[in-house]
């Protein structure tokens, strides 16, 4: 358990029984955290210019969405002033090399491949809750960006 206060997370994913996952794996491993969910990108930008400040603490963002994909939604967060600074981590399906390296050089903070059991998920989830985004280093070598559980 985490006993830091609130942290507000985004998630941005189309997939509704992944967001019940997330949400179900995030209540477990922190039961303070605020979960809003956007189920595509128009929502989720819609969602930071009606919310944002205060920013969330973290945005997870799949990638492969309806409307506006996760790339769209990256490379919009990183050209507005008041979001650039909110980490983004990128949690997809798709683990593919090219597709890494993109949203890399995009300015994500983390790419994290979408797990495929529920504790490799709970894990996930802590591992990014417990970094303190003030002092990490904001654009993390490549080598460091990449995790697959």
């Amino acid at each position: 358990m985490s006993n830091k206060p609130n942290k507000s997370i985004f998630l941005a994913d189309d997939d509704a029984d992944d967001c019940m996952l997330f949400e179900d794996a995030l209540r477990e491993v922190s039961t303070s955290a605020e979960l809003v969910t956007a189920n595509d990108g128009v929502e989720l930008i819609n969602l930071m210019e009606t919310t944002v400040p205060p920013p969330p603490d973290v945005i997870f963002l799949d990638l492969n969405m309806p409307r506006k994909n996760g790339f769209e939604c990256l490379e919009q967060i990183r050209n507005t002033k008041e979001w650039e600074g909110i980490p983004v981590v990128i949690f997809s399906t798709s683990g593919q090399e090219e597709m890494v390296r993109k949203v890399h050089q995009q300015g994500a903070n983390f790419f994290i491949r979408k797990p495929g059991s529920f504790p490799k998920l709970k894990q996930a989830i802590k591992q990014v809750l417990d970094i303190d985004w003030k002092k990490h280093n904001w654009a993390p070598a490549a080598e460091n960006f990449y995790y697959q559980y």
